[in-house]
C-alpha cells in the first residue's frame, strides 16, 4: 500500500533557501553557505526509533555477538582434536554463560581462571582474524539482498492468489 501525504505550501519554505541567507551568515563564502543546504538533498531514507544508534550500527554490534560466537566455535573445534581438557573447561563455562553477549561473555571468562584468560584471549585473537580476514563481506551484501527481493515476491505472489480468487464458473 502507498502513501502519500501533502505539506502546505507554508511548511515547504523550509527545505527552500531563503533569498537573504549571506546577510545570516557574511564571514563566511558562498560554498560555506550553500553546503548547508546541499544536506537536505540527501538521499537516503530516515529511519525513526533508532535512538543513539544508526540501523548500520545496531547491525555491526549484532555481527560482533556473532563474531564471538563463531569464535567460540572455532576455538572448540581447535580445541576438541588437540586439547581435550581445555575444550571441557570451554564447554562447561559455555553451557553457565551466555553468548548474547560477546564481550560480556570474553571478560568473565578470562576473569575465571589463568586457564580461561588464556581460552578468552585466543577466542579474541580468532574473532578479529575472522572479521578481518575470513569474512565474506560482499557475499553478506549479497545474500541479504537477494533474501529480502526473494522474500517480497514470495509475499506479494501470495497476497495477490490470495486476494484475487476468482470463484469457479458454474
Amino acid at each position: 500500500m502507498e502513501s502519500c501525504s501533502i505539506l502546505p505550501l507554508s511548511q515547504l519554505s523550509v527545505f527552500l533557501p531563503k533569498a537573504n541567507r549571506s546577510r545570516d551568515y557574511p564571514s563566511r563564502s558562498w560554498k560555506q553557505r550553500t553546503s548547508r543546504v546541499a544536506r537536505f538533498r540527501c538521499q537516503k531514507m530516515y529511519v525513526p526509533g533508532f535512538g543513539e544508534a544508526s540501523p548500520e550500527a545496531k547491525a555491526a554490534n549484532n555481527l560482533h555477538n556473532f563474531f564471538t560466537y563463531v569464535a567460540v566455535r572455532i576455538v572448540a573445534a581447535q580445541l576438541e582434536s588437540y586439547n581435550p581438557e581445555a575444550y571441557e573447561e570451554l564447554m562447561e563455562f559455555l553451557s553457565r554463560h551466555s553468548l548474547n553477549d560477546g564481550d560480556k561473555f570474553c571478560a568473565d571468562l578470562m576473569r575465571e581462571s589463568p586457564r580461561h584468560k588464556g581460552l578468552a584471549l585466543r577466542i579474541l585473537e580468532v574473532r578479529s582474524a575472522y572479521c578481518k580476514h575470513d569474512f565474506e563481506w560482499d557475499n553478506l551484501k549479497r545474500l541479504a539482498c537477494k533474501m529480502v527481493e526473494e522474500s517480497n515476491t514470495g509475499l506479494m505472489r501470495d497476497f495477490v492468489l490470495e486476494t484475487s480468487h476468482v470463484e469457479g464458473e458454474n
